[in-house]
Order: C-alpha cells, then structure tokens, then sequence
C-alpha cells in the first residue's frame, strides 16, 4: 500500500499532523499487558473476586407488613425485615411477586436483598422519601445528598439477587426534569458543590438534599467489601444506575440494565473500587453503559484512589454514549482494566470503546486492554480517546495516559474509525491496535497530538493501514 494512501486512510487531513499527530517514533513507555501476561493477570483478578455467601435464614418482607398492591408504603416493612436479617447473623431478605411502593433501602451487612420472578420495587417519586441525607459522591465529589435508592455505606457481604425488577420510575417530570430548562436545576447545585471542594471545604459541610437538586442514584455502594449483584432488572434511574464507589471484590453479573432515555443515565459505574467483574450484563442507557471513573478534580486528588482490576467480559450494549468508558472522572487513575467478548450495536450507540478526561482531571490511565469486541452499528467514532473533554485544553493536571491496547475488535458500520485527540504537550502515548477491522466507514479518522500508535493488521474499509 502507499505511503500516500496509508496516511489519507489515517488522518483526518493534512493539517491534522501539522497541528501535532505524531505517528511512531518517540520513546515507548512500558507496554501494557497483553496477550499471556494479559490472560495471567485476568486470572489473578478473578482469584481474588469471590461474591459473598450468605446464611439460610429467609426473611420474607410481607411478614413484617409489606403489601405488593402497587399502593401501600412498605419502605417501613423492608426497613424491618433487613434489619431482622441483620441481627439474626445475616440471609436473605426476600421480595415476592408483586408491585412494591417503597423509598430508601438500606443494605447492611450479611444481607442479600433477593426479587423473585414477577417482583417489582416501586420507587417513590417524592424526593422526601430519599431523606435523611447521606454520604455519598455525586460525579466524582463528595457530598451529603438524597440517598440513593438501594444503598449501603461501609457493610460486607451485601447482594442484590433475583429475577425481579428495581424501577427507579424517574421520568420527565420527575428527577430528570432537573437536569436543565427553568430553574430550579440542578446547574446552581454543581457549581456550589466543586467551589466547596476546589477551596477544601470538609464533606461534613457540603450538605445538599432538600431544597437542593443533585440527582441520587439507583444503586450505590460506598466504601462496603464484598459485594453481589445478579439477575436483577434495573430501570428509569434519576441518574446513573448502577454505583459502588471506594468499593472491593464487586461481582456483577446477568444485570440487565434498562434506562435508554435518562440524562447521565449511565448503567454501571465502578469509581474508585478494586477487584470488579461485570459479566453477561444486558445494558441500555441514556449515557455511557460501563464507565469506570475515579473522582473528579480537587476532590478526586484529596480522595486519590483508583479505579484499578476490573474484568469486563461477555457483555451486550445497545443504547448509549460509550459501551465501555474509562472517565471523564479519571483523577485517581484508571487502570489494568480488561475488556474481553462482548457485543455492542444501536444507532444511539454512540462510541463502542471510550476514554475521556482533560487537563483539568488530571490521573494516570494506562494498562486497558481490549479483546474480541463485536461492534453492529455506532453513531460516532468506533474508539475514541481524546484528552479535551467538555472542550477543556488547559489546565494544571493534564491525565498521563498510555497503554491502551485493542485487539480481535470488528465493527459493520460507523461515520469513522478512531478520534484520537491528545495534548499539544501531553499526547496519548503507545495506543496499539491489532487485527481489527472496520467496515461500512464513512469519514476519515481524526488523529492529533499521538506518540506511538501501533497498528497491526488492521484493516479500515478493505484497506490495510498498518504502520
């Protein structure tokens, strides 16, 4: 092939290398893991993950007064059977078939919350039913808010299990309407919540909530170990569905995740949390379906902890910005996370591979590698990586990011390939993709300010574009 066409198949025009696309040359950091050491270091992940196990003590909820009529409170008698679970040494919290009214539920240690087939939780829509406010982190930074919908804060052994249904019944009347149009919004809230955290204002003090409108989550677990998610159905969250944040040995599996509508509806979110598998999950948002992200800005380097050993694997994505997302909450670092078989196609699917943050975010982001990933259709570029994220350029804490490797992946049809955007004086450094092959293309790829991009076999409309 030549030089000529190899370049016009890579870049988006000419003046793209003027501006600073840098292809090979440079000197290459350490490689990422890949290929055996890739496969050794998945096994040494998954050794350590092991989902909790929980005692044969069953603790039904219409016992201590629940009612699946779809009218009656039973935020009270679900309170009271975890509660009774918990003091017994722990079990299974068990919700049976019906329609469920309930507010805030509470996890605590040694507690598996279990939906059986034809269960539904039937979220209130009334924000005072998610108060008292606790701990949590609302993108990235630390606060005191509504509580999340199903949360726990510092306990063990915790699942939600079962083939029933969490509906979270947020709609546009009700939570996202706060996401913008006439006030009130939540705009006023987030500008007072990073003020707080960029001039150190201790957590205990950023106290939200009523009269206030950052969104809760679905899900969230914060600072808890052990921790298992399986078969459950999750829909219509106010914000991002699914959330353990400071979290370890997190196992979520056959989750289907139902939300294609939502603002910042992003499925499953690890932050910050060690030691995470996601397999054979079914998701479709209104945001990214797996984002893993680790604090954001100031809070996020007084936090400093990394989003690190993950495996993603035998996942399907339909709807979404990104399918697998690493940011744009990159502070603490996100690393060593491991991609493997899974399908992703919708024309709202956005990007199927992506990494965002600015140098405003700052942390490392190195060591994610991508296997066998089977892209149908994306509404943007296949891969995107790209350091200007909410068109921020300038900042004190530009991400160090490297490493990235993306194998075996196909795509049918997508306006392009890659958008590949680093710094001009940060660049991403030593990406690597080996045989993929992307078809139906529509546009060049856009690639500025990149050291060291490897490409091995790949293919883009017929063309081999190896360099």
């Amino acid at each position: 092939m030549s030089e000529q066409l190899r370049r016009r198949t890579l870049l988006l025009s000419s003046g793209a290398l003027a501006a600073g696309a840098v292809l090979g040359g440079g000197t290459a950091p350490a490689a990422a893991s890949t290929g055996p050491a890739a496969d050794a270091r998945i096994a040494e992940i998954l050794r350590r993950i092991r989902p909790p196990r929980f005692s044969d003590r069953w603790f039904d909820i219409t016992r201590f007064g629940a009612v699946g009529d779809d009218a009656t409170d039973c935020t009270a008698a679900i309170r009271a059977a975890i509660e009774a679970c918990h003091r017994a040494g722990g079990g299974h919290v068990v919700v049976p078939a019906g329609d469920f009214r309930t507010g805030a539920v509470h996890l605590l240690s040694g507690v598996d919350l279990h939906l059986k087939a034809g269960s539904r939780l039937a979220f209130s829509q009334d924000p005072a039913a998610y108060l008292p406010v606790v701990a949590t982190r609302y993108e990235g930074t630390e606060c005191y808010n509504y509580s999340p919908f199903v949360y726990a804060y510092g306990q063990r052994n915790i699942a939600v299990t079962g083939s029933g249904v969490l509906d979270g019944r947020a709609d546009a009347t009700h939570w996202w309407d706060w996401t913008g149009g006439p006030p009130p919004n939540e705009g006023p809230d987030k500008t007072l919540l990073l003020a707080m955290a960029n001039d150190g204002v201790p957590v205990e003090q950023r106290v939200f909530g009523e009269g206030h409108y950052l969104r809760p989550n679905l899900l969230q677990f914060n600072r808890c170990q052990n921790i298992l998610l399986d078969g459950i159905t999750v829909k219509d969250s106010p914000m991002w569905n699914i959330h353990p944040v400071l979290c370890r040995n997190v196992t979520i599996r056959g989750v289907t995740v139902d939300s294609p509508h939502g603002p910042n509806n992003d499925g499953i979110d690890p932050e910050s949390c060690t030691d995470v598998l996601i397999e054979r999950c079914t998701i479709s948002t209104g945001d990214d379906c797996i984002a893993f992200k680790a604090g954001k800005d100031a809070d996020g380097r007084r936090v400093n902890v990394p989003a690190r050993y993950a495996v993603v694997r035998d996942c399907e994505m339909a709807d979404g910005n990104g399918g697998v997302t690493a940011g744009s909450e990159t502070t603490g670092g996100v690393m060593d996370i491991y991609v493997r078989d899974c399908r992703m196609s919708s024309p709202r699917l956005e990007r199927a591979i992506r990494i965002k943050s600015n140098p405003q975010r700052g942390g490392t982001i190195a060591n994610i590698d991508v296997r066998r990933v089977t892209v149908g259709q994306a509404a943007d570029a296949v891969i995107e990586i790209v350091l200007n994220y909410a068109n921020v350029i300038t900042g004190d804490y530009p991400p160090d990011l490297h490493g990235i490797s993306i194998s075996h992946l196909t795509a049918a049809a997508a306006p392009r390939a890659l958008n590949l955007l680093g710094l001009v004086d940060h660049p991403l450094r030593d990406i690597r993709l080996q045989d993929c092959r992307f078809d139906g293309m529509e546009e060049e790829n856009s690639i500025q300010y990149v050291e060291d991009l490897h490409l091995d076999r790949v293919w883009i409309n017929g063309v081999r574009v190896d360099n």
